[in-house]
């Protein structure tokens, strides 16, 4: 599919996981895409083996506002236009609330939630002159608590309304604004958990198709927010956990019963 051609694409934190594969889905469906992340190497071995004449590489940090506005000010200049903003750049810390600092606390709804407030409000005048779209990247933690994950979940959860007020606000000018709420996702930043059998259990015995999501499968969902495809798709947290939402928290009865 080339569900993107001539379209101008942002993707934050696309160094690595849900933001690299994000970024290599537009890219293969013909869109220019500017490559947002802290660290320039990873960008690059993002694009290894694409044609970089489509790409550019933005290292800087999305909690950073001026930095924001020379992202999407160069992206402009140099492509003249913008139609998709993936807010993906994230960060979690978990454990006791107890134990959270006040440097914790900030730094994650920094990047978190600042991140796509900078990027949302300097995209926005771009977006509005090409209907373009924006797909923020929220959690199955931005949808429900955990435990342990009290700023994750603060800002995740700002993240999910933030979207749907958004999305009230620009659609009749032309924007859709919509999120994807991924559950567990093999990527780097799960790779501490990944290495736990004792973890991936549990992790297995609440998701209904029993494995985490590849970062692909997130970016696909991606892509189909942001494409035509989903024109009339608005202010939609679209779960993306293999089932984990539609289980009302009980456990399963079938394995109780040695049935399931």
């Amino acid at each position: 599919m080339k569900r993107f051609e001539n379209k101008v694409v942002i993707v934050t934190g696309a160094g690595t996981g849900i933001g690299a594969a994000t970024a290599r889905r537009f890219l293969r469906e013909g869109a220019t895409v500017v490559l947002n992340g802290r660290r320039e190497q990873k960008l690059r071995d993002t694009i290894a083996g694409i044609d970089a004449a489509k790409s550019l590489i933005h290292a800087g940090d999305v909690s950073d506002e001026a930095y924001i506005k020379r992202l999407v000010e160069d992206t402009v200049v140099r492509f003249g236009r913008l139609d998709v903003l993936v807010n993906n750049a994230g960060f979690a810390i978990f454990g006791p609330f107890a134990e959270l600092t006040t440097a914790d606390w900030r730094r994650q709804l920094a990047t978190d939630l600042d991140g796509v407030y900078f990027g949302t409000r300097e995209a926005l005048p771009h977006l509005l002159k090409t209907r373009g779209s924006i797909v923020n990247v929220s959690s199955a933690s931005g949808l429900g608590g955990d435990w342990g994950g009290s700023g994750y979940n603060a800002a995740k959860g700002a993240v999910s309304n933030l979207t749907r007020s958004l999305a009230l606000e620009f659609a009749a000018r032309g924007v859709r604004v919509n999120a994807v709420a991924p559950s567990l996702t093999t990527t780097d930043a799960t790779a501490e958990l990944q290495k736990s059998e004792a973890v991936m259990s549990i992790f297995r015995g609440r998701l209904p198709m029993g494995r985490p999501a590849t970062p692909d499968e997130v970016a696909a969902v991606i892509a189909f927010l942001a494409s035509d495809d989903a024109g009339f798709v608005n202010g939609v947290i679209l779960p993306v956990d293999g089932g984990l939402a539609a289980s009302n928290g009980q456990p399963n009865f079938l394995a109780l019963f040695g049935e399931g």
